[in-house]
């Protein structure tokens, strides 16, 4: 026993000998592990609630209550045959030998989508055979209803027509171009129908886009085009493409200084052209209600994926003439003849002047939109904020 004693005493001095030589030397190391360690708490603490928000925020933006509803109606299907996306490809009702050796002859899609009337015809004719040749998808928004008038036409079943009285591009777009919708597309051309394209080829023009990166891009607009608003839209003879416009004139002056619309970064809505990424930006940006999309054009450079004045730009040597022939709605009361037929009506209504009047109010609720958006998006970072700081 008293052998036995003996060594656990001893055993008990080494012990506290060892911990007296060498705790002074561990508590340094200890204390620096310690923090070390509250640190790492800390930091993976704050990331998970930093992410938690973005998660609420991205939850409360993009996952509203139908989302909610349409994700949870998904769980009785298996992930792998869900089918998210799809596309504006015409498909036969059963297949042939001729239709299987053509497959998919192009690796590339790009889709052109124009509002018409009949009205227009031979101008809309001129603009879908061009862009047909060169394998575009097209698609025809009818906003007079008269689809019959263009089954004459050899590529009448060869597009896509959708019919809705009195409705504009915006209204259209909003409706039948959803990101899902035209997944497929590398570049979505949303051009009016007032179009002269003889000096514009879809091909070339998409090189020119492709090589010098524009997310978002317009052909050039011809000097002797009607209804010109913006002098960044006009063709320079000798350019290939350009991205900013100088001017002295007006109430806006563009110099070296000026990094914003419209004096860089910037396309006018008429006829712009939008890569897949920007086009799925610029969907977003359309207000449902807001029809005639006034205001968005000073928006768009937010979508160019990048620096506006780099990603953004005015083709040149693909270049169109702009007719200024408004037919949608009806014709204006000045320019209607029969004032016989006039008389019988109790109230005259002057379709532009209504139409512009309605354009002009939607604008001013887009820019109050939007400054409240900027207002209460607290996570938001304007990306050419520092740019307007040092303009100002």
């Amino acid at each position: 026993m008293r052998e036995a004693k003996s060594w656990r005493n001893l055993w008990k001095r080494h012990l506290h000998f060892d911990w007296g030589r060498y705790g002074m030397k561990m508590k340094p190391f200890m204390g620096v592990a310690f923090i070390i360690m509250l640190y790492i708490v800390y930091r993976t603490t704050n990331y998970q609630y930093l992410q938690t928000e973005l998660d609420s925020r991205f939850d409360s933006l993009y996952s509203s209550k139908d989302y909610a509803i349409s994700h949870t109606s998904l769980k009785g299907l298996p992930r792998g045959i869900i089918e998210p996306k799809s596309d504006l490809e015409l498909k036969p009702l059963w297949s042939t030998t001729s239709s299987q050796s053509k497959g998919d002859v192009s690796s590339t899609h790009n889709l052109l989508a124009v509002p018409v009337g009949l009205k227009q015809k031979r101008n809309v004719n001129t603009i879908v055979q061009k862009f047909l040749k060169e394998n575009f998808t097209v698609i025809l928004f009818h906003y007079d209803g008269k689809v019959d008038g263009w089954r004459d036409l050899d590529w009448h079943n060869k597009v896509i027509h959708i019919v809705a009285q009195n409705q504009t591009k915006w209204w259209f777009a909003k409706r039948f171009l959803h990101p899902a919708a035209v997944s497929i597309y590398d570049y979505i051309f949303l051009w009016d129908e007032d179009l002269g394209v003889q000096h514009f080829n879809p091909r070339r023009y998409l090189n020119i886009v492709k090589a010098e990166g524009l997310e978002i891009s317009q052909p050039a607009l011809d000097p002797n085009s009607t209804d010109i608003h913006h002098r960044i839209t006009i063709r320079k003879r000798t350019n290939k493409f350009h991205r900013r416009v100088y001017d002295s004139r007006g109430s806006v002056k563009c110099s070296d200084d000026s990094e914003g619309p419209p004096c860089s970064g910037f396309v006018e809505g008429m006829v712009p052209v939008f890569s897949r990424a920007a086009w799925h930006c610029a969907w977003h940006l359309i207000q449902n209600d807001l029809v005639h999309g006034w205001g968005m054009d000073m928006k768009l450079g937010y979508c160019a994926q990048g620096e506006r004045s780099k990603k953004v730009g005015v083709v040149d040597s693909e270049f169109i003439v702009h007719q200024g022939i408004q037919t949608l709605g009806g014709a204006s009361v000045k320019k209607t003849s029969n004032n016989a037929d006039l008389s019988k009506k109790h109230t005259a209504v002057d379709v532009r002047a209504e139409i512009r009047r309605q354009s002009t109010t939607e604008l001013q609720i887009f820019k109050k939109r939007w400054e409240k958006a900027v207002k209460e998006d607290t996570w938001w970072v304007d990306p050419f904020y520092r740019r307007k700081q040092i303009q100002t």
